[in-house]
């Protein structure tokens, strides 16, 4: 049995918690079983069981395109591309909507079952218009079709699979919850402080940290805002780029540059940064913050749990079925009783509910040690690759005895 993913995400291209999946997954099934990558790239990969292929596009092709559109309509020219290579798999597995017209199109020519793992639903990524304009309606009406027409759906959550069953018509038969995972070799925590004096971090000194992108989802601007109810000597520090829009992008710059007038410990680092700086701002960091409006699961929560760090994060989501209130961090309810589902009913009320418990963790060390151990013990207890890929391959057997009747 030999599995193909579809994918945008892929080494060394990684900018959010899908690569992350696809990258650890593939590397695991490869173990087990024949895998094939084709994602958005040029990359060219080829070891005894993973071959990974780099797809571009026709550059010329979109010179006059409509900024807000060109992404779309580039990942539609990609897929073709994906489908016009022969395909000897026995399965396609997609990763994010840009990829599920490739698996559209290789379960209808190739006549193989359509896997998708969901780490997200456009339906509850309205902010997306910003980004994209009538591209949005596309994402959208793409995902729906791929999703009401694949063999089989991986929920990366409970709380995932809920709101598929809610907005889509698919069976929930069809359906599997099979968590992120992550590397606990790699992801555990260390002492060197090599990345806290290349940034002028105060080793000396508590901090609070964010990792993740400058979008709605992500929920940054609400952790700026509570920044002035932190206690003076909490250093922050924001590692957040790649922007969805120029105006989300704006909206960071301004908030960070008043929020460092009054609080002078707020470091933003905007560059993308390796895994072994990363593992040494979590393993160092009091408190990891993950304020978002929407999460399906929240990778990036694992990572600092990896790595001994207590989390503060919103109650949303898939971050349920992660953070043990309590026990490895602590959760901040949102009240989203507005006319949007992903907003805060009171935003200054959600800064104020994030503050108290970061000022908590901050000035209780005994508490910090005690969510640490438990929040990586629990790492490593329920989110091992290994394991995950295993339940991957099963549900691949399962798919295709079902295929075979």
């Amino acid at each position: 049995m030999k599995t193909l993913f579809l994918t945008n995400e892929y080494p060394p291209h990684i900018y959010g918690g899908a690569g992350v999946h696809v990258e650890y997954l593939t590397r695991e099934l490869a173990k087990l079983m024949p895998v094939e990558v084709r994602c958005f790239g040029e990359q060219r990969y080829q070891s005894e069981n993973l071959r990974v292929t780099g797809f571009g596009f026709d550059e010329q092709a979109f010179r006059d395109t409509d900024p807000r559109l060109r992404s779309p309509l580039q990942a539609l020219s990609r897929c073709v591309g994906f489908s016009a290579q022969p395909i000897d798999a026995d399965m396609v597995h997609c990763h994010t909507w840009y990829t599920h017209f490739g698996g559209i199109l290789a379960k209808k020519t190739y006549g193989i079952p359509l896997i998708i793992t969901t780490h997200s639903l456009e339906p509850l990524r309205p902010w997306k218009r910003e980004q994209l304009g009538l591209g949005y309606d596309l994402s959208c009406w793409i995902e729906k079709t791929a999703l009401e027409m694949a063999d089989g759906i991986i929920a990366v959550s409970e709380s995932m699979k809920r709101d598929l069953l809610e907005l889509f018509a698919v069976d929930p038969g069809r359906v599997r919850v099979i968590y992120n995972g992550i590397d606990m070799e790699e992801y555990r925590p260390v002492a060197a402080k090599d990345a806290l004096h290349r940034f002028g971090i105060n080793p000396s000194l508590p901090y609070v940290l964010f990792v993740g992108r400058i979008t709605r989802q992500k929920g940054i601007i609400y952790l700026i805002n509570a920044i002035k109810y932190l206690d003076p000597d909490t250093q922050v520090v924001l590692c957040a780029g790649a922007p969805d829009t120029k105006e989300i992008a704006r909206e960071m710059e301004g908030g960070v540059r008043a929020i460092q007038e009054t609080h002078k410990r707020v470091l933003w680092i905007t560059e993308m940064l390796d895994k072994r700086t990363l593992i040494e701002l979590y393993s160092n960091a009091a408190v990891f913050c993950c304020p978002s409006i929407y999460e399906p699961f929240g990778i990036i929560i694992l990572e600092a749990m990896a790595c001994s760090t207590p989390v503060v994060a919103s109650a949303v989501g898939g971050i349920k079925e992660v953070v043990v209130d309590g026990v490895t961090g602590i959760l901040v309810a949102l009240d989203q009783k507005t006319e949007s589902p992903f907003e805060p009913k009171d935003p200054e009320a959600f800064a104020r509910d994030l503050a108290a418990p970061i000022n908590r963790l901050i000035r209780d060390e005994g508490l910090r040690r005690q969510m640490s151990e438990a929040g990586r013990n629990r790492a490593i207890e329920r989110f091992s690759w290994h394991a995950i890929a295993k339940q991957v391959l099963e549900f691949y057997q399962e798919l295709a005895v079902r295929d075979a009747r």
